[in-house]
């Protein structure tokens, strides 16, 4: 049975006091027999806040939301893979689309960090997903297939087991479009059966898949009832403990 995971994504919000109420508001609420893994993905100056407060208790994970693709260096203003490690924290998201479209985050670029962060010790969250014309185009498979195929073809099977992949439909984000439960099956359908080209069907059956989508309290019981949603990287909806933690119970 594939590892059921719901990963919060607070991008660029909460000052460090902030940061530490609402990592302290979710262990205090959550009961440490939840179905799901829960991530909680912090700005870098929460990391080592955040794992201390949290002690590891009730099992929660906490995630930076980005890496360098350098171990270290002169390179002003980035994090590396090993100073993320060293706070404690254990996951990182890796190819948010936000990364792709403000920062020009290139597939050979992603696939870096992804070694990197696998070197050191972290578990990626590997984000892949469509924009509104590619999905009007009927492009959207092939698209994102792409993307896997350029950032993660080249690992081995051992490494790729270590990974989580996480789709995020950016035309059904903001837009006012909305992701039907049946949309987001499809599409992780077919990225599992395009991993089991690569890795066998085994290994790609055993890849937690989470959907990224504007999952909400509302909404997360019908997309996680989907035979290959495993999950979802919760963006608004993580900054607040009591809609995360209904999403995380939604299983």
């Amino acid at each position: 049975m594939r590892q059921k995971i719901v990963a919060g994504n607070w991008k660029m919000n909460n000052d460090l006091e902030a940061g530490k109420k609402l990592a302290l508001e979710v262990l205090e609420k959550s009961t440490g027999s939840e179905k799901a893994q829960i991530v909680l993905g912090a700005p870098f100056i929460h990391l080592t806040t955040v794992v201390e407060a949290l002690g590891g208790k009730n099992g929660i994970e906490i995630a930076a939301q980005n890496c360098s693709d350098k171990e270290s260096g002169a390179y002003t203003g980035e994090i590396s893979a090993s100073m993320v490690k060293s706070t404690g924290t254990n996951y990182v998201i890796l190819g948010h689309s936000e990364r792709r479209e403000y920062f020009n985050e290139s597939a050979a670029l992603l696939a870096s960090k992804v070694d990197i962060a696998l070197a050191n010790g972290l578990t990626p969250i590997f984000c892949c997903g469509e924009p509104l014309e590619i999905r009007e185009a009927g492009s959207m498979y092939d698209y994102v297939k792409q993307q896997l195929t350029e950032s993660l073809f080249h690992l081995s099977a051992e490494d790729f087991a270590k990974l989580s992949i996480a789709y995020e439909p950016i035309w059904a984000i903001g837009t006012g479009k909305t992701a039907s439960s049946e949309q987001a099956q499809e599409m992780h359908a077919e990225l599992r059966a395009h991993l089991a080209t690569k890795f066998g069907q085994e290994a790609a059956d055993a890849c937690p898949i989470l959907y990224g989508g504007s999952c909400k309290p509302g909404n997360a019981k019908e997309l996680f009832a989907q035979e290959d949603v495993d999950g979802g990287l919760i963006g608004g909806a993580s900054l607040n403990a009591d809609d995360f933690l209904a999403i995380v119970n939604s299983f």
